[in-house]
């Protein structure tokens, strides 16, 4: 799944566009690199999402195409 649509539909970003606007903008890193939108999510992954001074950090831990609200945050845990 790319990397826009799992921060999508893991909710970690409200909108897909807005996805799309960080990875091009640099704030997305995924094991410690900086990602593109088009990057090939994989379960095991470490992304690091810049939001203004707040660096979140989560690992992936499924990769469903779809997720409810209540599922969605089963997709990742949060990393300290």
């Amino acid at each position: 799944m790319r990397l826009d649509k799992y921060l999508k539909v893991s909710r970690l970003v409200k909108r897909r566009t807005v996805a799309n606007e960080a990875c091009d903008a640099g704030k997305v890193e995924v094991n410690g690199k900086v990602a593109r939108a088009s990057y090939d999510v994989k379960v095991d992954d470490v992304i690091a999402i810049t939001l203004g001074a707040r660096v979140m950090r989560v690992r992936v831990t499924q990769v469903n195409e779809f997720a409810t609200k209540e599922n969605a945050a089963e997709m990742y845990t949060v990393e300290p």
